[in-house]
């Protein structure tokens, strides 16, 4: 079959069971891989189309009141997809209103087989940053004039589907292999088509790029070169080459203009350097600190010979350093240079576990053959084998961490596939090149288990510094909950799924007796009752101690800091025999895998066998000194513990955790004291032009480090003006209804002034869930599109890209919202900060750290609490203004910052700006006057 009928809907919402209807219908008909065909009509809903669906289509009231009622052109669509695939952008949504429509005018549903392009766009261009339709268009290049109109929707559509169909020309024969083998589980009727272009690819020359082995086609690793550089430059004269006048930087960016504080930065890293100093710098939005930090660390490590290691916060600003500001850098200096970015073993795929899941009969479900599918087309694409490259079904990720490189644990250097592993390359890199991009997190790793991952280094650059003595803390802390064991217990097991033991003694049928076996498998059922009697006993003992206590984590959570010589002591002991019996059940597994693997051993036990089998006995052992820290070890003044509930979640979703109270001893043994040159820089590092507490946090008082605060280029006094009101209600504790309302009253006002185009900082999930609940119900008519973080669908990106996809929108964020989100330009014209970013004062790290340091006779709320809302609010302001043509209000619904005694050390760490205290209704209209 050779006929394709590309499909696209409009409609008034998105359920067909309840009333929604269709407003627009769009067909495009391709044959022979041609656009032979199209129709198109508005069609009247018998119903008033809502103001968000006019906004987003441009289709109102008045265009379909004349239009056909669907009865009047079911005959003619259906006629249309005669001996024809079905094809559209999320089949089951406009099949679904297709057929409601047609079993509403007694017609036949359509029954022909589909085609979906959302999901053949994610296995076959599985790095694409999104899979909705404009976006997608915009990655493959193909020209998208109108979207969402119903035609352009489908004339895109089916261009999407002619990409896909030469994309599947190109696969090798033996991915296409694998693709049939998954066809079955995927919504897509895609065997012909799959099966069409593996008979094809007989004919088609072969890639030298693809590599083949054992039936597995995945990129070549480029071979690992290593040049040598000589630098005959100064240092002074490499800087005026880039940054002065007809310098490269000129040369290269159309716009570019000189920033004094940018090479201010470079040469103050580059006497860290030289001096063997350790380093604080402060660079202000637009620095451009990106550039700044690179260009020393490459020419020292160029003219020295030695690497220079650059950490960030996320995996992601990892990703842009190498990907954006590497390759300009490339364009702007004269020697070439070896760049590697290394991320946590768990990042990148085992080809030869990948390998292991394939050759056994696949027990899947939807989401793992979408995933599986997805890693088999990525792989012959990929240069690096980061998972950070791709968006993977939710459950995808788990499946992902059995065919990680974390499970390569003992891989034989002799063996074909340890040359063939991501990992390894990616070390290989790492250990020829000059600079070495990793994140917080993996070089906490390496600080305390040297050697183990990240080559040697004496020189670093720590950028968004402000997060650092955070991941220490998490890092030499634990955390475990109850989903993580459950998941690893169930990998034990010998269920409908493929299950580690169940899955090895199938190799070895007759290896054990069917005594050992129903023993296994009773120790393994006991093991997970009393588990699951544990958490959902620690859920229940949370749950009334914080009773009647609505506050709740900023990802809507309950926390509860326990001290085991503070709590109730009947409930505690049983609370230690119940941890005592989990322990206990879990050395019995460890004993069993030993004594399983000693058993197989006669049998000739496949090496990979050996290494799960003893790879999982290592991670049961982890539990078991993790429940034991957590309970059954004596507190220490010198460490925090909590637990966490999910507020709404199952019974015994219960998380673990632990930090110390203080890292800054630790970090200066262990860190600072044994590297040459350390430098911290971020954007938000001094409280009142102070490095001061930075400085203790991270403990580099004996360090003597050299400390600049570079100002930012923009002129806030011009671009920012910063609203304050004095008549918003008091909080009280308990009862925040008026200042909610309050709030939302003034956002819907400043919404009028600024035509939307407002991010909303909150400090409590509680209260941003019942701000969005207020805004809906206040809003007439859907007049903005509404945008929450955990209530909204999608991760942080998508809920930005969504929000600047709208003319109005208003987005509301909490937690990571205060930092990282870029919406530069017109996009964001208002800011409102509704509390100061204080922590609860409840929160368990905030109740143990106030504690420490009033016991070494220090004020907690002076040296803890305050500096920490500062640079949290730091952060927040720093999220309005992005560029010099950037413009707005900064509206902050919290008095504090004015009449408390502390609030000038939040305007005094922020540039200086015009600040109005006043009425709301008096701020309002210095709002209009001003845009």
């Amino acid at each position: 079959m050779q006929r394709y009928v590309v499909i696209d809907l409009e409609t008034t919402g998105n359920n067909p069971a309840k009333t929604d209807k269709i407003i627009e219908i769009g067909i495009v008909v391709i044959e022979q891989d041609t656009i032979v065909d199209s129709y198109s009509t508005l069609l009247h809903p018998n119903k008033e189309i809502p103001a968000f669906i006019t906004n987003l289509t441009g289709i109102s009231n008045e265009d379909v009141a004349d239009a056909p009622l669907f009865e009047n052109i079911a005959d003619e669509v259906t006629a249309m997809f005669e001996n024809s695939y079905l094809i559209a952008h999320n089949v089951p949504f406009d099949l679904g209103f297709l057929n409601g429509e047609l079993t509403k005018s007694d017609r036949k549903k359509l029954k022909n087989p589909v085609l979906d392009t959302v999901e053949l766009a994610r296995i076959l261009f599985p790095s694409a940053p999104s899979y909705k339709l404009n976006q997608l268009t915009d990655y493959l290049q193909i020209n998208h004039e109108n979207p969402h109109r119903a035609l352009s929707d489908a004339f895109v559509t089916a261009k999407l589907f002619l990409k896909l169909k030469e994309k599947l020309a190109s696969l090798p024969y033996e991915t296409l292999e694998q693709l049939l083998r998954l066809e079955k589980w995927l919504k897509s009727d895609a065997y012909a088509l799959f099966n069409y272009y593996k008979e094809q690819n007989v004919f088609v020359e072969k890639n030298d790029e693809i590599a083949i082995y054992q039936g597995l086609a995945y990129r070549r690793m480029n071979h690992l070169e290593k040049e040598d550089n000589v630098m005959d430059l100064s240092f002074g004269d490499y800087l005026d080459s880039i940054y002065e006048s007809n310098g490269s930087l000129e040369k290269n960016l159309s716009f570019y203009e000189k920033r004094a504080g940018q090479r201010e930065m470079s040469e103050m890293i580059f006497d860290a350097f030289q001096t063997r100093q350790h380093a604080l710098i402060e660079a202000e939005t637009g620095t451009g600190k990106s550039l700044a930090y690179l260009l020393p660390a490459i020419y020292d490590a160029v003219s020295t010979h030695k690497r220079v290691v650059i950490s960030t916060y996320t995996t992601q600003l990892q990703t842009q350093l190498l990907e954006e500001e590497i390759p300009l850098i490339r364009r702007l200096i004269p020697f070439p240079f070896r760049v590697a970015l290394l991320k946590g073993k768990g990042h990148y795929i085992s080809l030869e576990k990948l390998h292991q899941e394939l050759v056994e009969p696949l027990q899947s479900n939807y989401d793992i053959a979408l995933t599986v599918a997805m890693l088999l087309v990525w792989l012959t694409e990929t240069k690096t084998g980061d998972i950070d490259e791709i968006q993977l079904p939710s459950s995808g990720y788990l499946f992902f961490r059995r065919i990680s490189a974390d499970m390569e644990e003992g891989v034989d250097p002799s063996s074909q596939w340890f040359y063939r592993s991501h990992y390894q390359y990616a070390k290989k890199r790492a250990q020829q090149a000059h600079i070495v991009i990793t994140n917080h997190a993996l070089l906490c790793t390496d600080i305390f288990h040297p050697s183990s991952l990240l080559p040697v280094y004496e020189r670093a650059i720590i950028d968004e510094a402000h997060h650092f003595d955070a991941t220490v803390s998490k890092h030499y802390g634990l955390k475990l909950d109850y989903m993580h064991m459950h998941y690893t217990l169930n990998q034990l097991g010998r269920t409908d799924e493929q299950k580690l033991v169940h899955t090895i003694l199938s190799h070895y049928p007759s290896a054990l007796s069917e005594e050992t076996k129903v023993l296994w498998n009773k120790l393994l059922d006991d093991t997970r009752y009393e588990t699951d009697d544990l958490f959902r006993y620690l859920f229940q003992y949370v749950s009334k101690v914080r009773k009647g206590d609505k506050s709740f984590s900023d990802i809507g959570r309950t926390q509860y800091r326990f001290e085991a010589n503070k709590e109730d002591q009947n409930k505690w002991t049983v609370i230690k025999e119940m941890v005592s019996r989990v322990c206990l059940h879990l050395r019995d597994l460890v004993h069993g895998l030993v004594m399983i693997e000693a058993e197989l051993r006669v049998n000739q036990l496949h090496q990979e066998d050996k290494e799960k089998l003893l790879a999982s006995a290592e991670q049961l052992q982890i539990f078991i000194d993790q429940l034991e820290q957590f309970f059954l070890v004596e507190d220490s003044a010198q460490e925090v513990k909590w637990m966490e509930i999910e507020a709404y979640g199952a019974k015994n979703a219960v998380y673990l955790y632990s930090e110390p109270t203080d890292i800054a001893n630790l970090l200066t043994d262990v860190f600072f004291s044994v590297k040459e040159s350390i430098v911290l820089t971020s954007a938000t590092l001094t409280i009142e032009n102070s490095f001061q507490y930075i400085v203790e946090r991270l403990g580099l008082q004996t360090e003597n480090p050299l400390t600049k605060k570079i100002a930012s280029p923009f002129s806030y006094a011009d671009q920012v003006q910063l609203m304050v009101p004095n008549d918003f209600p008091t909080i009280t504790s308990g009862h925040n209804d008026d200042f909610i309302h309050a709030t939302c009253e003034a956002v819907l006002s400043l919404a009028e002034i600024t035509n939307g185009r407002m991010l909303v900082l909150f400090t409590s999930y509680d209260m941003l869930r019942r701000s969005h609940s207020l805004l809906k119900e206040l809003m007439e008519n859907d007049t903005y599109a509404l945008f929450a973080q955990g209530i909204s669908s999608g991760s942080r990106e998508r809920l930005k890209k969504n929000f600047q996809t709208f003319d109005k929108a208003i987005l509301l964020g909490t937690s990571s919202f205060w930092e990282g989100v870029d919406i530069p330009g017109e996009d964001l014209s208002c800011l409102v900060i509704v509390r100061l970013p204080f922590q609860p004062p409840d929160h368990p790290v905030l109740e143990a750290k106030s504690k420490f340091l009033k016991e070494q006779g220090k004020n907690p709320f002076m040296q803890y609490a305050l500096p920490n809302a500062v640079i949290r609010f730091k952060q927040g302001f720093g999220r309005l203004i992005r560029s010099s043509s950037d413009r707005g209000i900064v509206f902050i619904c919290d008095s504090r910052i004015i009449t408390a005694r502390y609030g000038k050390y939040f305007i005094r760490s922020i540039p200086k700006v015009p600040l109005f205290f006043d009425t709301t209704h008096e701020l309002m209209n210095r709002a209009e006057k001003w845009f």
